[in-house]
């Protein structure tokens, strides 16, 4: 039973420990240890400075300045080199942020396609498929060759969920996701979040303020003070 239970989970940390600055190191995340498990819809909650976009950027791989240990798929990821991490990042985990970052002078189609193209394990053809079948379910299909630019910010941040799906990650990571959504726009990124869980099996994990988004989701990780709390 215990052995299922370790094979379940997609991502975990052990006793993580996180400082900033060098002459007076400031203690920001304190023995942090979780695991996410396959399918599983978790959320991060905590005041402002408790470290939770912090923690977010080292299981996302981008931050390596830490102790303790990272596990993708049982794998330790703590100490691979950032051409590795990169790889890693590229093919298995997803990110949606509270500012979207597409790139506004591209089509909506073409900001999707981006990663699957520096992934390199699909054809133009097979990669610009695959994207418009992202964007048709999502809703946004007609806005495949209006540029980023142009659409409104609901819809940007449609965009930015296909992009983060593109190569088919096995974690979706969003910090903040609907932080500059109305809540019309919230609810219907929280649904498509759902959706992508229910019917795909999809794990995530969503730093948010929202508390009403928070409830809804499987289960949420509070931070105060860099240590979780609950």
């Amino acid at each position: 039973m215990e052995t299922e239970i370790i094979m379940s989970l997609i991502l975990e940390t052990k006793n993580i420990n996180k400082y900033f600055g060098k002459a007076k190191p400031f203690h920001v995340l304190k023995d942090i240890s979780l695991g996410i498990k396959q399918g599983e819809f978790a959320s991060i909650m905590g005041k402002s400075g408790s470290g939770k976009s912090t923690l977010l950027y080292i299981l996302s791989t981008m931050d390596t300045d830490y102790t303790g240990e990272l596990f993708l798929q049982n794998e330790l990821v703590t100490g691979k080199s950032q051409q590795e991490l990169s790889h890693i990042r590229n093919k298995k985990i997803g990110f949606i942020f509270q500012f979207h970052y597409l790139l506004p002078e591209f089509s909506v189609l073409e900001n999707v396609m981006l990663p699957a193209k520096k992934l390199g394990l699909k054809t133009p053809a097979e990669i610009r498929e695959e994207a418009m079948d992202l964007l048709k379910k999502l809703n946004i299909g007609h806005l495949d060759s209006q540029k980023a630019s142009k659409i409104s910010g609901g819809e940007k941040q449609r965009v930015a969920v296909a992009r983060a799906l593109i190569n088919e990650p096995i974690l979706l990571i969003g910090d903040e996701p609907t932080g500059n959504l109305d809540s019309n726009n919230s609810e219907n990124l929280f649904q498509i979040l759902k959706t992508l869980k229910d019917d795909k099996g999809l794990s995530l994990l969503m730093v948010t303020h929202d508390e009403d988004l928070a409830k809804r989701t499987d289960r949420t990780i509070y931070l105060e003070d860099g240590r979780i709390i609950e």
